[in-house]
């Protein structure tokens, strides 16, 4: 035993001595470190991975990481950052390893997205303007097409109304359609998106790339006619998962209430419009108060009463959102998976938004040739008043109305007057219901493999499947059944849309010595399917019901269903070549062909060329040290837009009544002409831009010029009704747009340590111009196109001023008394009639821009988002609708003119008067106006407190939407908005917010 004692103490030694240092070299080590750019500013979001394992971090908001490691002797970080080169760093022991990472062609590297692929910003030849992350969460938005108001030369968009869920109206460089369509083409992920992009929570956006001249877009053919934005989702990247969660709460408020009279004031304006019509003695105030007052308003003006009903219509609102991500990855697969919630209640009880999100994302990478992967996005939403309207009756109630009784129930009728019910008895339980729920999932599926280097085949697949159901309920208590009378009302209905894109890529890259060579081939069918059906019933027998059981109704007042399709098949070929990294041609031909069209006109081509010359790299220019990037460019093509519902050129069949042999029948007659001829609307574009950047990338921007010809427009011609038909659709008319853009960004005062100052500014113009109409036409009077006028014009009578008494006589002369208005005699017959309207003006503006300026000092950041429509007129209802200086409803709180006050801004009441004459050219206003949109204050934890709490980012913010509107209309004429589309209409007030947010990264 003594002899074999010593071995085994040797081997337990040894074997000891073996799992040491097998626990040494497992044993976790922690490195950290910063992650700066060549002038020492922290990089956030720099990807900090260990070669070959599934482990990685991102950089915080300070560029610092951490990272927990096993067996660190073998371990090799890659840093990877866009726009900087990528660096690896082996572990030598040292557990805090920061670095600098050097930017690649100074940023001239970054990947941009363009149709079908990613180019490098130094390739690209088009007119492309991109939109990143931290921009589109600079403001609170309800969908995404917000995110890009005034952050893109020549994209306008412009807010239809304050209703919680309506969506913008968004024009590319303009509108060029008179008929058909002219709202952009939305690609999410790749696959084509139509309908509502409320759909997509704004928190699972990583950027939008707008796509303007023809060189971007002829790539789309006719779905890109109007110009393309590229939204691109959120994706997994290498490392642990990382969990993220963005939450904020706004408190809303209206914006301005609009100014109506009150008591004192409606009483004197309905004397002084008796007094006009002789129905009212000065000498006897007494009796002539109890003509034109009834007792309950008598009684009331004896009480005193003065209420304002906005303020019992309106109160406080709120919109909260949020949303929780979990993000990761290895090198071979990557995930995103998200939820979010967002709910905008309005100031309007009645009228409210939300919206239920779910995303998943993953991409796989299959061996070494092999990638596949998967999007999807889903919406769950209700919409309540989508149609609701209800400051409509608040502001024509009289103030002299009481809204309650003696025992505080509501009055049905507070004057007395069936045409002005109470409008809070919308407010009532089962008064008025009406809601609005959607349902989407869109998805995007892809396969892609190379089948040899440079070749790559890949598979775009995209379902998407959308259902609604909308009902609609009115009690005969509610205010639009008072006002027309009958029984309890409902409607409800029904759509389903199923669509389909299916696209074969095949692409093709090489570089050889100074050439490079790009290639795109597209075979691809898009498809969709919409089936509809509504149904309107009258006489509910127990109003409790609502819309839910519309058979026990007492009449169907209505029934109407549809079923339509649409396909477009796609052939497109595209060639990119650069020499030497100087000299770039793009060249592209789309082939769609649409089954709107009739047999032999359903194929359109688009072609397109461009060609960019990048200077920077020219010889003289590569020793300088002043400039950065210089590359002009050039495009012209040829796009279309097929702008005309389905089945259009087939001649549609309308039912009719009639008799035969004495008994009712129904037959069928062609309800509208069919025109087999019809063909595309066609586009020719032309682009000039100049891309700069100099002082080592602190200033950047582009300047471009652009001209647009479209022909062949899909207009109605009209016809003689001699001919049973009073138009039919054809291709006549052309017109044109013109314009220049220039963007800006600027690091103006850089710091690091201290404070820092960065912008964005652009400016635009677009001059849209109709050049024929058909036919030789020069003007369409009744659709109010003119021959070498913009698009869209106010054509009406300009109003000069009001008859003052001492111009009796010339008034008498236009068959008006002092105190009317008056009106420019274009022609000076002393006669107005349709010979005097003239073109007044344009809600087209002269110019718009935009700018976002971001303050930063140690952990705070202050970010001013503004934008500017200058030169625009306006059409506004307010002084339409709610000027009728009648009486009988209430009135906006105007200057207007008597003998007394001789003013010349508005007539004088008038009871025998409905409306004034001619009431309509009240309405038009300068509709410039600035505005700041947002101003958000935020402020993000030191990391080392952040690091205690076991968090990797923690950020509070505060921040007002809409503190400021600079605009003759609010300012010189009470106006609350000027920012809408043509008309200013009713439905909701303006708002602004109050918002209070947080983000944290675990």
């Amino acid at each position: 035993m003594k002899k074999y004692f010593p071995r085994l103490v040797c081997m337990v030694a040894c074997l000891l001595f073996h799992q040491l240092i097998i626990a040494q070299e497992h044993h976790p080590t922690t490195i950290e470190g910063n992650v700066l750019d060549a002038r020492k500013v922290p990089l956030v979001g720099v990807t900090v991975a260990v070669k070959g394992r599934n482990i990685g971090t991102q950089t915080d908001v300070n560029g610092h990481y951490r990272l927990l490691i096993t067996n660190p002797d073998k371990a090799v970080l890659v840093f990877t950052f866009v726009g900087f080169v990528s660096r690896e760093e082996p572990y030598k022991g040292n557990k805090i390893i920061s670095i600098v990472l050097e930017e690649d062609r100074k940023k001239l590297e970054e990947i941009v997205v363009v149709g079908y692929g990613q180019q490098k910003k130094k390739d690209v030849t088009g007119s492309i303007s991109s939109v990143g992350t931290k921009a589109i969460q600079d403001v609170p938005v309800t969908n995404p097409q917000q995110a890009l108001q005034g952050r893109a030369p020549g994209v306008e968009v412009i807010n239809n109304s304050a209703k919680p869920g309506d969506e913008p109206q968004v024009r590319i460089r303009g509108t060029r359609s008179l008929n058909a369509g002219n709202d952009p083409l939305y690609v999410v992920d790749g696959i084509p998106y139509a309908g509502s992009l409320s759909d997509i929570g704004t928190g699972v956006i990583q950027s939008m790339d707008i796509l303007k001249d023809a060189s971007a877009t002829a790539i789309y053919g006719s779905r890109g006619a109007n110009g393309v934005v590229l939204i691109t989702t959120q994706k997994g990247k290498v490392g642990k998962p990382v969990v993220s969660y963005t939450g904020s709460y706004g408190y809303v408020q209206q914006l301005g209430e609009t100014d109506m009279m009150n008591a004192s004031r409606f009483v004197d304006m309905r004397r002084e419009a008796a007094r006009v019509a002789k129905k009212y003695n000065d000498n006897n105030p007494d009796s002539s108060d109890k003509v034109i007052f009834n007792a309950t308003e008598l009684a009331n003006i004896k009480k005193g009463t003065d209420v304002d009903w906005q303020k019992l219509m309106i109160s406080p609102g709120y919109q909260t959102n949020h949303s929780l991500s979990v993000a990761g990855g290895t090198e071979k697969t990557r995930y995103n998976i998200g939820l979010g919630y967002f709910k905008d209640q309005g100031v309007l009880k009645l009228q409210s938004y939300e919206r239920y999100n779910v995303s998943l994302g993953i991409e796989q990478q299959i061996g070494n040739r092999v990638r596949v992967g998967a999007t999807v996005l889903g919406a769950y939403s209700l919409r309540n008043g989508e149609t609701y309207n209800g400051i409509d009756n608040a502001l024509k109630m009289l103030p002299i109305a009481a809204p309650y009784d003696d025992k505080g129930k509501l009055i049905i009728l507070p004057t007395g007057d069936s045409q002005q019910p109470n409008p809070l008895l919308d407010y009532v339980n089962n008064n008025r219901l009406e809601l609005m729920k959607r349902f989407r999932v869109f998805t995007s599926l892809f396969a892609e493999a190379e089948i040899i280097d440079g070749l790559k085949y890949r598979l775009n697949v995209g379902p998407d499947i959308q259902n609604y159901n909308y009902g609609l309920f009115q009690g005969k208590n509610n205010t639009n059944l008072l006002i027309g009378g009958g029984d309890a009302t409902a409607m409800k209905g029904n759509a389903s849309t199923v669509a389909y894109t299916i696209e074969n890529l095949l692409t093709y890259n090489k570089v050889v010595k100074k050439h490079s060579i790009g290639a795109t081939a597209l075979y691809s069918v898009q498809r969709q399917t919409a089936d509809v059906s509504t149904t309107n019933v009258r006489g509910i027998p127990v109003e409790t019901q609502q819309y839910y059981n519309l058979g026990q109704a007492l009449n169907v007042t209505g029934v109407t269903s549809s079923l339509s399709t649409w396909t477009i098949l796609s052939y497109m070929g595209r060639l990119n070549y650069g020499y030497d990294d100087r000299y770039l041609l793009t060249l592209t031909l789309r082939a769609d062909g649409s089954s709107r069209f009739a047999p032999g006109q359903k194929w359109g081509y688009f072609p397109s060329v461009a060609a960019a010359w990048n200077i920077i790299n020219e010889a003289p220019l590569k020793n300088q040290k002043v400039l950065d990037n210089l590359k002009l460019r050039a495009s012209y093509g040829r796009i279309g837009n097929t702008g005309i519902n389905p089945y259009a050129t087939q001649g549609l069949l309308t039912r009719i009544p009639y008799s035969y042999g004495n008994k009712g029948a129904l037959g069928f007659v062609p309800g509208e002409l069919r025109n087999p001829n019809l063909t595309w609307e066609t586009t020719t574009s032309a682009d000039i831009g100049l891309d700069f950047g100099f002082l080592n990338g602190r200033v950047t921007g582009v300047i471009e010029w652009y001209t647009q010809k479209t022909t062949d427009l899909l207009m109605p011609h009209l016809l003689p009704y001699s001919n049973g038909f009073n138009s039919v659709l054809e291709n006549l008319g052309v017109t044109r747009n013109k314009g220049w853009e220039v963007s800006v960004g600027a690091t103006v005062i850089d710091n690091p340590e201290g404070f820092s100052w960065k912008m964005d500014v652009n400016f635009f113009t677009n001059r849209s111009r109709i050049l024929s109409i058909g036919n030789g036409r020069t003007a369409d009077v009744g659709n109010g196109w003119f021959v070498g006028q913009p698009t869209y014009v106010y054509y009406d009578y300009k109003k000069t001023g009001i008859w003052q008494v001492g111009e009796k006589n010339i008034a008498n002369k236009y068959g008006v008394s002092p105190g009317e208005i008056k009106l420019e005699d274009v022609n000076k017959d002393s006669v107005i009639d349709a010979k005097d309207r003239q073109i007044l003006g344009s809600p087209e503006p002269k110019w718009s821009a935009g700018t976002t300026q971001r303050f930063s000092y140690k952990g705070f950041e202050l970010s001013v988002v503004a934008f500017a429509r200058m030169g625009s007129m306006i059409k506004s209802d307010f002084y339409q609708n709610y000027n009728t200086l009648f009486g009988r409803y209430n009135n906006l709180n105007i200057d207007y003119n008597t003998p007394a006050n001789p003013t010349n801004d508005f007539p004088r009441p008038n009871a025998n008067q409905e409306r004034p004459s001619n009431y309509q050219s009240l309405s038009y206003f300068d509709g410039s106006f600035f505005k700041i949109r947002s101003i958000t204050l935020s402020y993000t934890l030191p990391t080392a407190m952040v690091q205690r709490m076991q968090m990797q980012d923690l950020r509070f913010n505060v921040g007002v939407k809409q503190p400021l509107i600079l605009a003759p209309y609010r300012q010189t004429w009470k106006g609350i908005d000027p920012e809408d589309v043509n008309v200013i209409g009713v439905d909701a007030p303006a708002t602004w917010m109050l918002q209070f947010g947080i983000n944290a990264r675990f």
